[in-house]
């Protein structure tokens, strides 16, 4: 039951600084290609480390 309330923790802190990230960034007075590119830099950065580090335990064929 602990492990449950954990993750519901975890994603809820997630989805209060991912509405804040976006609430922000709409906030910006820029061009709206720019907005989305700053949009989609995060999402790449995660991309990056899931593929660098977080299939480690794939074994290397």
């Amino acid at each position: 039951m602990l492990i449950t309330k954990r993750r519901n923790f975890k994603l809820a802190m997630l989805a209060l600084l991912g509405l804040a990230y976006f609430s922000a960034v709409s906030t910006l007075s820029i061009n709206s290609f720019l907005r989305s590119e700053v949009v989609l830099i995060p999402l790449q950065a995660l991309a990056m480390i899931y593929v660098a580090y977080g299939r480690g335990d794939v074994k290397n064929v």
